[in-house]
């Protein structure tokens, strides 16, 4: 059976779809099979594919087009991606491993109705006045007064680079492309060689919604493409999500051109859960968390941070919920849990696992490979006890489905332990005491906390971190401003 966009074996330049001279096999990591062969990119197409960017920008039509027009090709654009709901979904299954139940609500309809959102309030965003003033002439000091005033307004950056990661590929490529464009600049997208076809669908898209040439232009390839991305001076702008690893990079490519950067990294984020908390629900949750998409993503809660008087508890609930999570090929719609992207991918996260084994924690259950699936790269619903702060298994960024479990005994120490982390991207606390909950709350260094699990899906509401989980937010009220810069123009009344 074909799955969906893997017949895209170009990439998308200036509008045109350009043949490259190299291939690569991109693997279904629940079967291993091979589900296409991506086209893949080198100097000399990312060279054009600047370029191209560059003069759309520098003399094409769209950074002076109105936001009303710009959001028409998006509205458009939008209304594309969900006639192709059920193709991409099932690109995601296949693509990313994904569990159904995850691809469709967070994968797929969840950032598709976010950019919705973003689309309506990008209209709202007139220029706003500078106060009128009156001033004495410096050039006829006792003559009549000066009357003066201006405007603020934002313009478009220029040519942004958007590099995305294999996890969420749809939601990260949607997320450069719709506030990029809307906002006026132009865009070089290159995605994880992994996941290459959830972005070059994009290209397909633009091109039937008769998008101009070079705003959007879509390119494959490894580490030395998306250095390229950074350095060239061309590019006015770096959007990455992805590991603190290769933004730490990108940060230092970007650097000796003072390109502006916008990075969304990773996590270890804490959930705290109180004495007084519902204890099976905090354990369904923090075992639910888990097995969102094997536990790769960057947001998700995977130090438990909970209190000594309901550890035991919490932990005998979390096991039991964890052996009936159904882990297999996620084309099987009963399946929760799919496999990691990669094998290099599981075998990083059994190096934590034996490491965390070895540094004394207590593994709970879980620990190494399904015995039931000889093939796929999955690993085992995982989770650990008797874990100190200070261990690698709760400091580093594991990206795979394994949680740990600290205890403590005082709000002041959940939090304490909460914030010993390079990483603040995301957090969460499970109390009876919503007072309390909300004061603790605000006291998280993390971008974003749910307290006794949100409001049940993720609102239009700013994403990103603290610390070294990121600089600058995704979605929000303020999406676009990260994509634009502001400009004063100051003028005199009345002459």
């Amino acid at each position: 059976m074909s799955i969906p966009f893997t017949h895209l074996d170009k990439l998308y330049i200036d509008g045109h779809w350009v043949p490259t001279t190299d291939y690569e096999a991109v693997l279904n990591p629940a079967t291993e099979a091979v589900i296409g062969h991506a086209p893949v990119g080198d100097k000399s197409t990312a060279e054009a594919a600047i370029a191209a960017a560059r003069h759309a920008f520098d003399h094409g039509p769209w950074p002076l087009m109105s936001m009303h027009e710009r959001a028409g090709y998006l509205r458009r654009l939008h209304a594309a991606l969900v006639a192709e709901r059920e193709a991409i979904a099932a690109l995601i299954i296949a693509e990313v491993g994904c569990s159904q139940g995850v691809t469709y609500g967070m994968q797929v309809d969840m950032p598709l109705g976010h950019v919705l959102t973003a689309i309506d309030q990008s209209l709202n965003g007139e220029p706003r006045q500078i106060a009128t003033h009156a001033a004495p002439n410096p050039f006829n000091p006792g003559g009549p007064l000066l009357l003066g005033g201006g405007s603020i307004e934002r313009e478009p950056i220029g040519v942004v680079a958007g590099i995305t990661g294999y996890n969420f590929p749809f939601l990260l490529n949607l997320a450069k492309v719709f506030p990029a464009l809307l906002a006026g600049n132009t865009l070089v997208l290159k995605p994880s060689p992994f996941t290459p076809y959830s972005a070059l669908l994009f290209g397909q898209l633009a091109e039937k919604i008769g998008l101009p040439a070079g705003v959007l232009n879509i390119i494959t390839g490894g580490p030395q493409i998306g250095a390229l991305l950074s350095s060239d001076p061309r590019v006015d702008m770096v959007s990455f999500t992805g590991s603190e690893a290769v933004g730490i990079s990108i940060m230092s490519q970007a650097a000796p051109t003072l390109k502006r950067v916008h990075l969304e990294l990773g996590g270890k984020s804490a959930l705290i859960v109180r004495a007084d908390a519902d204890v099976q629900t905090a354990a369904m949750a923090a075992v639910g968390g888990l097995t969102v998409n094997a536990g790769q993503g960057c947001a998700l809660l995977t130090r438990f941070v909970v209190h000594e008087s309901i550890r035991a508890p919490f932990m005998q609930i979390a096991q039991a919920i964890a052996s009936q999570i159904k882990v297999g090929d996620p084309a099987d719609p009963t399946v929760m849990m799919g496999p990691l992207i990669r094998e290099s991918q599981r075998a990083k996260v059994q190096g934590f696992i034996d490491r965390g084994r070895e540094s004394g924690a207590r593994l709970v259950c879980g620990g190494g490979r399904p015995a039931d699936l000889k093939r796929g790269f999955f690993s085992e619903l995982t989770l650990f006890d008797d874990v100190r702060n200070d261990m690698e298994i709760a400091q580093e960024e594991i990206f795979g489905p394994v949680g740990v479990t600290i205890g403590f005994e005082t709000d002041e120490q959940a939090l304490a332990i909460a914030n010993d982390s390079r990483f603040g991207l995301n957090g969460g606390i499970f109390t009876a005491d919503a007072a309390t909950g909300l004061h603790m709350a605000r006291r998280i260094r993390a971008g974003s906390v749910y307290l006794n699990g949100g409001g049940g899906q993720m609102p239009y509401a700013p994403i990103g971190g603290f610390k070294r989980s990121g600089i600058g937010r995704e979605f929000g009220p303020d999406w676009l401003k990260e994509f634009t810069q502001e400009k004063s123009i100051i003028y005199p009344i009345g002459r």
